[in-house]
């Protein structure tokens, strides 16, 4: 078996089966030189055989890898063309958490899965099982990031990603929270605390440990050192909200 067999099948947990299991097997089958089906459907028995004697345990760092890769190449469709700087994004991002030689087992994947269509409402659903609500917040968080990368947010991207923080179960005020770290109103910091700017002093200390507790990097700790990166990213712009606002109230 190949480096990147060895690599999907050791990385990888709930996602070798399902309905992302399926569009895997199919990337592998049509896109993917030096690794045969076989050798895929090999590892995805061994997954449902941990899966019937019980020992699922808790998604991994593969997985959290594999579901990124998918909803990424959903977003970056959602305006009908691939742009070569969301692309990029996307490397860029995956060298940085997992290293070169990884990350290009990644891309190899990704460039099969943006050629397949996708069932949004499939995929979520599978990935909402299996993943902790502070992972299918960060899972949000990159997918605006990718939005971002070319300059804007465009209104298909967008309602791509609302789409699906609907489908994983992340509600309006997480949504709404995290999109505002992506855009500059006169209200994003507040929107961020998931509060409004009527808001008393005492609420606004209030919010603000309830989402530093929220969006403390502790809580992807089971994924690996390498997810906790993007995770501090989405801490500290909660910090810098707080200290903005308490500068413009003049708070202590």
């Amino acid at each position: 078996m190949g480096k990147f067999a060895k690599w999907l099948g050791a990385g990888a947990g709930f996602t070798l089966g399902g309905p992302i299991g399926g569009i895997i097997g199919f990337v592998v089958g049509s896109f993917i030189d030096g690794i045969s089906v076989e050798d895929f459907v090999e590892e995805q028995k061994e997954y449902e055989q941990k899966q019937h004697h019980g020992r699922r345990g808790r998604p991994t760092s593969g997985d959290f890898e594999i579901s990124l890769l998918i909803l990424a190449s959903i977003v970056i469709k959602a305006d009908g063309k691939i742009d070569k700087r969301e692309l990029d994004y996307v490397r860029m991002y995956f060298v940085k958490m997992y290293g070169k030689e990884r990350a290009n087992h990644a891309f190899k994947l990704f460039n099969g899965i943006i050629k397949k269509q996708i069932s949004t409402r499939q995929v979520c659903l599978q990935i909402r099982q299996h993943m902790s609500h502070s992972t299918r917040l960060q899972l949000i968080h990159f997918l605006f990031g990718i939005a971002q990368s070319d300059g804007q947010v465009l209104p298909s991207e967008e309602l791509e990603i609302r789409k699906i923080a609907g489908y994983l179960y992340v509600n309006e005020y997480d949504y709404s929270s995290i999109r505002a770290m992506f855009y500059n109103n006169s209200d994003s910091d507040y929107k961020i605390l998931e509060i409004s700017k009527n808001a008393s002093n005492d609420e606004v200390k209030k919010a603000y440990r309830k989402m530093a507790k929220k969006y403390h990097p502790d809580k992807l700790q089971g994924l690996g050192e390498e997810h906790l990166k993007g995770a501090k990213e989405k801490f500290q712009k909660i910090q810098i909200a707080y200290e903005k606002i308490k500068k413009e109230r003049g708070m202590s």
